[in-house]
């Protein structure tokens, strides 16, 4: 799938694709991400989190499998509270992103993967042999200073290069295979190749033929993978628990050596291919990335529609009687060659043992001594450049994206000369382009940065986030640009500030800390795909080496007038009509050459164009950043090794929770804070109203803040149902100065009715917007707003927001903060004094008075009636959007239950791979499918989402036959491979943690959750290690089995406003297929069946079983064993053809809510759980000395 990143933080068109230097800092580097790759499974990475990703704002939830856990919602509803999970998943700030309103907190520090077409072949006779023919190329790699990981580079005799990482301390091990090639070598008539060979090597190999086996061994020991392919590198990744390592290696190397590319899968996998495209058809990111790449230099691939579909990856093919299969056998017979692969194996065993598997398992991979993939032409021609292209968006969303042909950095890795240009295009301090634009009221945003095409070929992107006023501006911001331009082509290379961005690429490298062991391999393998030294292969990205006066300027001899095509994105075009349609998505576009006027206009520098004084009195360079960190001290000496946080205040006022880090020791730690105050949340008035005040402040506070974030502190402050939320997470060094900066701006905030207008326009737009949004976001929203005890929807905040006023905010935020009970974690690098000046610090500036336990807001849940079922329906908003969505929810209990609890992860972990393999495998439903736990704020479900062209009744009823199916699963599970799943589900439970911020966030989810059971994980593991299979069995009749008497379920049934017809009896033949081939062991394909069942009419059942048997009998001349296992299926076989569809109602499936109304009226006739309980006394928390 190619998951796209959020608007708010990237280029319209460019999506992410990671690499080594994850843990750098891309808001500080300003790298843009490489063209978007295309992964395999629904809930795909959109990026790989930094080392210590920051805790507080999720994105679309993703997971580096379809069925594994995600957190709840998927999607923060654009007000929603950001979701406090154990392992956050951050949205990526990509590269210089200038983000006026979007807390910096959230910067995933994952930078582009440079696409690059080096292939490294060592054959230095200097270079150590060992047995077998293996080169040691590399053992002294350079690594941060608290990596404990040991490291070698190796090359097998058949030129496959591999990275062996020696973790003693990993509960994971994790292994990822990079082949050079991708999306950019599918051929003309077949495109969409290169990612329908990703998805079948998945189904089956010579030695492991069985079509989920991978998939299975890794669920049962508690693993996941994927696989994604991009433009020149298609990326497979796994991990697993330790133990099962080497047998997960085994079938993972046989994708590479002999994969069968079964042809019962065939169809099924182009299904999926398919689901994936129509899923993102109605996504801006992916609709104007494809725009991008459709009006550029159709001899170039990056012209390519990649992910492909039906139409050109079957129906056209076969038109030509070409047979795909052939084709897709052929490609990775061509291209897949072990000298162009890259693997990365990381596991608890030493290295040489690693060597001796990795030898064992891929020195079969046949070497076919490829060259480096290579393209002459540009992507962009001379006839692109000077024209704009005005594109219309799904969503109401406005910007400009300026698209320069770029200076290739594939060989500049010591220098990085983009860098320098984007620090300073892409600054938002004081005398920035983003300031002196938003004081215009133009822009909200402004990102600038570099990404790779292909060897030889880059774009330099300026893309700028225009506010409603800004639009008709668009002319005088590009004038701007350059004017900024030209000035610091004017200005001499300053060197201090490389210097200043070497040091802080250097800090980060230097106490960079762990990530997940599958993040690491993929994004480890995509970079040895570089030809850094492979010294440098964890460093090449992430540290500035080399200052190079002249490659800086060379790299700006390419950001000039007539180097550049320009895309406008808005509804409205601001020259005319929209007039084509682009072939793909169906994006409407007009695309006009740059008058010579304007052209013109933009050859003028500072000193010399209209708005010359203005623009040079508040246009300049940036200052030296104050907030570089210079104590990095870290005293471990006299720390007490602690399991949990101590209380070490806690009065009227403040409960703060203190523990200093005894774990990871780096110079950083992380703050949250919870200033409650039921005004917060007691109206929609009120809602709107305090996360207007928040997005002010942050506004208010950029120009200031950013220098901190390029250095490394970031903060971040919402509205929620409890107050407002503040936290900081970073180097402490200077942590302090910045907290009492936000306080006082908090407290003193100024409501400029400019500065109103535009965070007010921004919220209004991103609440319409959501609407828009992916179904499988929408649908958890509603759920949720089912179980909460208070909660908005879009259609009565939407009135409510418009109505907010300036003085409705000038009015609020005082009463906010003058009474009000701050509950907060102070964790990482900080003495306790220091954690007390802090709150001392809160409270000095805030000046509150304390709110009475009273008005505490109570977090509590519905508890639905047992026995019951209910089922809202809700049409979706977007007219051409053609996949419907379900959520089907069967509430269990409280999570307080702490035996209910572990029985629910332990079925939730039993059902992951049989819910993806029925439903999204074999099923074809839909290409999101996902099934687990959920949690509620004191409750908890089992769930199941679909999101697929099928209506959504017809979603319930096979969501219900799979889970009727589960019943006869648990039975017929043996006591062993029961207990193989228990013990993955505690090998997850108990996995060491990678960074300070995953256990920042573990602590800080018991604090929000106020039962404060730091401890629960002791008591978990000791349940798990006494449940039996009855104990599921007995949890699966009473709260999952269909029919049951005291199953509690409640689903959100969404509906598309466009319902593809589907052909019933095709469907059929494409589930008959796999089940001849599994079932009866009868090889054929769709194409003889087909053929051999035109005429039989699909409802003339005894007529289809009939025409079965006779062509099988018949034609393909079938011993009679079979014709009798056959016979015997008979009831089976006809079960295969699918129900008319329009025959399914939403009231078959419970009592149906249609209108809000009748949920809220519902929920009034439901009772709640109590408000969360405290496991002990608050008190009982508190220091011996702090009760004094």
């Amino acid at each position: 799938m190619y998951p796209p990143i959020s608007r708010e933080t990237a280029f319209a068109f460019s999506l992410i694709s990671t690499t080594a230097a994850a843990a750098t800092r891309l808001s500080r580097f300003h790298t843009v991400p490489a063209p978007v790759p295309s992964f395999r499974n629904s809930f795909a990475p959109v990026c790989f989190l930094p080392s210590n990703p920051s805790p507080l704002f999720s994105k679309p939830a993703t997971s580096t499998n379809a069925y594994s856990p995600l957190p709840s919602p998927f999607h923060p509803h654009p007000l929603s509270t950001p979701s406090l999970l154990l392992c956050p998943r951050p949205s990526p700030s990509i590269f210089a992103t200038t983000t006026s309103s979007v807390p910096r907190l959230a910067t995933a520090r994952c930078l582009h993967r440079h696409h690059s077409t080096f292939t490294t072949t060592m054959t230095s006779s200097d270079l150590p042999v060992r047995g077998n023919g293996v080169v040691v190329v590399a053992e002294n790699l350079e690594k941060p200073d608290l990596d404990t990981r040991s490291y070698r580079v190796i090359q097998l005799p058949n030129k496959l290069e591999a990275l062996l990482v020696h973790d003693p301390e990993t509960d994971k091990s994790s292994a990822a295979l990079d082949v050079h090639v991708g999306n950019f070598s599918d051929a003309d008539d077949l495109q969409g190749q290169a990612h329908a060979v990703e998805h079948l090597l998945f189904m089956g190999t010579e030695k492991y033929p069985k079509e989920n086996e991978y998939s299975v061994y890794l669920s049962e020991h508690g693993g996941h993978s994927n696989a994604y392919t991009a433009s020149t590198s298609t990326n497979y990744y796994f991990e697993v628990g330790h133990e099962h390592f080497e047998g997960a290696i085994d079938r993972f190397a046989q994708f590479f050596i002999a994969p069968l590319f079964l042809a019962e899968t065939l169809d099924r996998e182009l299904q999926a291919v398919d689901s994936e495209n129509k899923k993102n058809l109605q996504n801006d990111t992916w609709r104007l990335h494809q725009l991008s790449k459709s009006l550029s230099n159709p001899k170039h691939p990056y012209c390519h529609f990649s992910t492909g579909n039906l139409e050109t990856l079957k129906e056209l093919p076969a038109k030509r009687g070409v047979n795909v299969r052939d084709e897709f056998m052929k490609f990775h017979e061509q291209y897949y060659s072990a000298n162009t692969m890259k693997l990365v194996v990381l596991g608890r065993e030493s290295l040489d043992h690693l060597q001796e598997w990795v030898v064992k398992y891929f020195s079969d991979v046949k070497n076919k001594d490829l060259p480096d993939p290579s393209w002459e032409a540009s992507p962009l021609l001379e006839e692109h450049i000077s024209t704009t292209i005005f594109a219309k968006p799904v969503m109401d969303t406005r910007y400009i994206d300026m698209v320069f042909p770029f200076l290739d950095e594939e060989d500049l890795f010591k220098s990085h000369p983009s860098r320098y240009l984007s620090h300073l295009i892409g600054h938002e301090g004081p005398g920035s382009l983003l300031a002196y634009l938003k004081k215009k009221g133009w822009v909200n945003d402004l990102s600038a940065g570099a990404t790779p095409v292909t060897r030889g070929a880059a774009f330099f992107h300026v893309n700028i986030k225009l506010t409603e006023d800004g639009l008709g501006h668009y002319e005088e911001i590009v004038r701007t640009v350059f004017n900024y331009i030209n000035l610091m082509k004017d200005t001499p290379i300053e060197k201090w500030i490389f210097d200043e961005m070497a040091m802080v690429a250097a800090i980060d490298f230097k106490f960079r800390q762990k990530s997940p062991a599958s993040k690491f391999t993929s994004r480890q393998a995509a970079t040895m795909q570089k030809h850094y030294p492979r010294e440098w292969l964890l460093s090449g990205l992430s540290l500035l080496r080399e200052f190079n006066e002249d490659l800086i300027r060379k790299a700006m001899d390419y950001i000039r007038p007539d180097n550049f095509r320009m895309i406008v994105v808005a509804r409205d075009c601001p020259s005319g009509e929209f007039d084509k349609v682009e072939k793909w998505y169906g994006t409407e576009y007009r695309v006009e050459k740059m008058s010579d006027t304007f052209m013109k206009t933009l050859q003028s520098t500072v000193g010399k164009g209209k708005d010359a004084g203005e623009l040079k009195d508040v246009l300049h360079l940036p200052h030296k950043n104050e907030f570089i960190p210079a104590n990095f001290d870290v005293q471990k000496e006299g720390t007490k090794v602690l399991k949990v946080p101590s209380l070490i205040k806690n009065t009227d006022l403040i409960r703060l929770w203190y523990k200093k880090d005894d774990t990871f020791w780096v110079p950083k730690a992380n703050v949250f804070m919870t200033i409650r105050s039921p005004l917060a949340y007691s109206s929609c008035s009120n809602s709107a109203a305090a996360r207007i005040y928040c997005d002010l402040v942050k506004d208010a506070l950029n120009e200031y803040a950013y220098d901190a974030e390029i250095a490394g502190l970031e903060y971040g402050i919402s509205a929620s149902t409890f107050g407002l939320e503040l936290e900081l997470s970073g180097y402490n060094d200077k942590m302090l100065v910045l907290l009492e900066k936000i306080l006082t701006t908090m407290k003193n905030l100024e409501v400029r009715p400019d500065r109103f207008k535009i965070a007010k326009e921004r919220l209004i737009r991103a609440w319409k917007n959501w609407d828009f949004s992916q179904p499988y976001y929408q649908v958890s929203e509603f759920i949720r707003f089912m179980s909460a005890q208070t909660m908005y929807l879009n259609d009565e905040f939407l009135p409510e927001l418009e109505q907010v006023t300036a003085e409705d905010v000038k009015n609020l935020f005082p009463k906010l903060l003058r009474q009000t009970h701050v509950e907060a974690l102070i964790h990482g690098n900080l003495h306790k004094e220091d954690a007390l000046k802090y709150l001392d610090t809160v409270e000095a500036i805030l000046q509150p008075k304390p709110l009475p336990p009273t008005q505490f807001t109570i977090r509590r849940s519905l508890q639905l009636p047992r026995g019951s079922s209910y089922v809202w329906t809700r049409p979706l908003c977007d007219p051409k959007n053609v996949n419907s969505v379900i959520e089907y929810s069967l509430y269990v209990g409280e999570q307080t239950d702490k035996k209910l609890s572990n029985t629910l992860t332990v079925f939730s972990q039993i059902a992951q791979e049989p819910t993806f393999d029925t439903l999204r495998t074999k099923e074809q439903l839909g290409y999101i499918v996902f099934s687990g736990a959920r949690y509620f704020a004191t409750t908890m479900a089992y769930r199941v989402l679909v999101q697929s062209e099928r209506t959504a009744p017809y979603l319930e009823s096979r969501i219900e036959a799979f889970l009727v199916s589960m019943g006869s699963k648990l039975e017929e599970m043996t006591v062993e491979a029961f207990n193989t799943h228990v013990n993955a589900v505690i090998k997850k439970k108990t996995e060491k943690l990678k960074n300070l911020t995953q256990e920042s966030n573990r602590f800080w989810s018991h604090i929000g959750s106020e039962i404060y059971d730091f401890e629960s994980l002791e008591e978990d593991v000791k349940i798990l290690a006494e449940l039996t299979k009855e104990d599921v069995l007995e949890f699966y009749n009473t709260y999952i089995k269909p029919g049951s008497k005291a199953r509690s379920k409640a689903s959100v049934q969404m509906h598309a406003a466009t319902i593809p017809t589907r052909d019933r009896k095709e469907t059929f033949l494409k589930a008959l297929v796999p089940y001849l081939t599994t079932t009866i062991g009868i090889a054929t394909e769709v194409e003889e069946v087909t053929k051999a069942l035109g005429a039989v009419d699909i409802e003339q059942t005894d007529a289809v079983f009939k025409a079965v048997h006779d062509f099988l009998a018949t034609e393909k001349k079938v011993e009679q064993d079979k014709l009798d296992l056959l016979q015997k299926g008979q009831a089976e076989i006809l079960q295969l053809i699918p129900a008319k569809e329009e025959d399914f109602k939403p009231e078959q499936f419970g009592t149906v809510l249609e209108k809000n109304q009748d949920v809220v009226a519902w929920k009034a006739s439901c009772s709640f759980t109590p408000g969360a309980r405290p496991i002990k006394p608050i008190v009982e928390f508190q220091e011996s000395e702090s009760k004094l």
